[in-house]
């Protein structure tokens, strides 16, 4: 049997097998135990003591995380599943089959195939309970527990004004599943998500005392086992016992897109309650008694994109940028966030990547800040082994370093070359990255400017480059020629802030070096510190003899001029 569960684990985690960190037996042990415990603590908040200590999002991707790594390592366990409360002492009557959860509109088309008489519901976000009426009276109210059996709440219950306390029937049993929710009039999810619901109503249920949220606790009626056949009069039949939330929300659907179009419209909508996604459901099910915790396959949920989602980081990278800021970069597992995929997220300096303390094999949480740019939320599971990686010297990159390809300079280098590129340097359309990487190959690649002076069959003889690409790109290169001096000193890298370059007057090199400080600091934007980084900048050997080769290449503002402490 354990075999078999094994199986099942890698056919439904395909591609992510691949996935398998690299790690001794000893180490996997120790991280899949670690998780284990935590997902553990949790799942007795939660179930136990009514506290949600994590989102469900993070939640269900580490227990994935986990799944995961014990079908790498331990392929013979059984696969970890959320502990549920134990020692609950009440049996429910039909057993909680909790739902199967769909990715995406493609899994949803997949799901729907094979079933007719799909009706879709609100996701409503609470905690599933049991009622259980007798001869119409209300005799029992069962927490979910572990599906099977769950603590009494019927004392919590009665106090609730909005679940009724009879029903106007004599049936001798009449068992209803549903979630517990507080009332939130005029609940929008996209603009006011979840606000903690779960965890307010879980809170007020644990509560030895009464709480004064009793009062507004509604509950939505999701299934009825072993009620009317069809769906229509399962609902009118619950409305008419007071329990008319089914019959406003629950909706027919014939397909995807159906589905689709309440799942959007609900999530802008202004409901009554905080939901996290529609649950779809076909009307005919088993008999109750054959319903089993897990085996929901009935019915599936379609959640919400949550506003930040998770990831594991697969390496820390060092990127030097042209002006010698080292920036972190932790590259992820692909994920989907809105409408992008995200497999990058910039942390920011080296010190604040410190402070984050992440590293290859942790689990990140990653939302979308400002024009759609990923951005760090939070270091969600760390794993217990923390290698770090080697740091590059930061003492060694600064604004006038690498100004020629030396290999410990590539980075930066290849940064001042894309900034070249940029539309306000000179505005060389369509080359990118790749396109200077492949021309740093040319032997005479020695300097920030060589490429004004290849040809374009020295262009065409570089791997990747053909006769066409060789020839677009030596148009561009003379195109730049023409551009005003401002822009070479933007291309040079000349500190200079930008409204101080618009307040200057026509120059050339020879003016601008016979600059002082003081003199820069009649500039806007200039103090004493950017007047002193601009002078020393244009004292700089090297960017003199950049100057001097930009004057034998004729370019504006060099041209027919002196550089100084170089021999022309």
């Amino acid at each position: 049997m354990k075999g078999l569960f094994a199986l099942l684990l890698l056919l439904v985690a395909g591609p992510l097998q691949a996935l398998c960190p690299v790690w001794t037996p000893a180490r996997a042990a120790t991280e899949i135990a670690t998780l284990h415990q935590q997902l553990s603590l949790w799942d007795r908040a939660y179930y136990q003591q009514g506290q949600s200590l994590v989102d469900d999002t993070l939640y269900d991707s580490l227990q994935r995380r986990l799944q995961q790594w014990q079908g790498c390592f331990q392929p013979d366990v059984l696969p970890h599943q959320s502990q549920w409360a134990e020692g609950g002492n009440l049996t429910h009557p039909v057993a909680h089959t909790g739902v199967k959860k769909l990715a995406d509109k493609s899994a949803v088309a997949w799901w729907m195939q094979s079933r007719s008489d799909i009706w879709v519901q609100p996701k409503v976000d609470g905690v599933a309970i049991t009622l259980v009426y007798r001869e119409g009276k209300l005799t029992a109210a069962i927490s979910r527990g572990d599906g099977l059996r769950g603590e009494s709440w019927l004392q919590k219950v009665e106090n609730i004004p909005a679940i009724p306390k009879t029903l106007p029937v004599s049936l001798p049993a009449v068992v209803l599943q549903g979630e517990l929710f507080l009332r939130r009039p005029d609940h929008q999810q996209a603009k006011d998500g979840g606000m903690n619901a779960r965890s307010q109503v879980a809170g007020a249920l644990m509560r030895t005392e009464n709480s004064d949220l009793l009062d507004q606790l509604d509950v939505f009626i999701w299934a009825w086992p072993d009620g009317p056949v069809e769906m229509q009069q399962r609902l009118n039949t619950l409305r008419d016992w007071g329990f008319p939330l089914a019959a406003a929300w629950t909706k027919p659907v014939s397909d995807e897109y159906e589905a689709e179009a309440w799942r959007e419209h609900w999530f802008r909508q202004a409901l009554p309650f905080a939901t996290d996604g529609i649950v779809l459901q076909q009307t005919r099910r088993a008999q109750g008694k054959q319903w089993l915790p897990g085996q929901g396959s009935e019915v599936a949920a379609w959640k919400y994109q949550p506003p930040s989602v998770s990831s594991e980081v697969t390496r820390v990278s060092f990127s030097v940028g042209r002006t010698g800021k080292i920036a972190v970069v932790l590259e992820l597992l692909p994920v989907q966030l809105d409408d992008k995929t995200v497999r990058r997220v910039n942390v920011g300096s080296i010190k604040r990547w410190r402070e984050w303390d992440v590293i290859a094999g942790d689990q990140i949480a990653i939302s979308l800040a400002g024009q759609g740019i990923p951005r760090l939320d939070e270091v969600i599971w760390r794993v217990a082994q923390r290698d770090y990686p080697v740091e590059p010297d930061a003492g060694r990159y600064h604004p006038l370093s690498c100004l020629l390809p030396a290999t410990e300079c590539r980075e930066q280098f290849l940064a001042r070359l894309s900034n070249l590129s940029q539309k306000s340097v000179l505005d060389l359309a369509g080359i990118q990255r790749s396109s200077w990487q492949r021309l740093m190959a040319h032997d005479d690649f020695t300097q920030l400017f060589a490429w004004l002076g290849l040809s374009v069959e020295e262009m065409a003889r570089l791997p990747g480059i053909s006769n066409a690409r060789a020839e677009q790109l030596w148009h561009r290169f003379q195109f730049s020629r023409q551009q005003p001096f401002k822009r070479w000193l933007k291309a040079l890298g000349v500190p200079l802030p930008a409204a101080a370059l618009d307040a200057m007057a026509s120059e050339n090199w020879q003016s601008i070096q016979a600059r002082g400080p003081e003199a820069w600091q009649q500039l806007p934007g200039i103090g004493p510190k950017t007047a002193r980084q601009i002078t020393d900048f244009l004292a700089d050997r090297t960017v003199n003899e950049l100057a001097a080769f930009l004057q034998r290449q004729r370019i504006p503002g060099f041209a027919d001029l002196n550089v100084p402490g170089v021999d022309n």
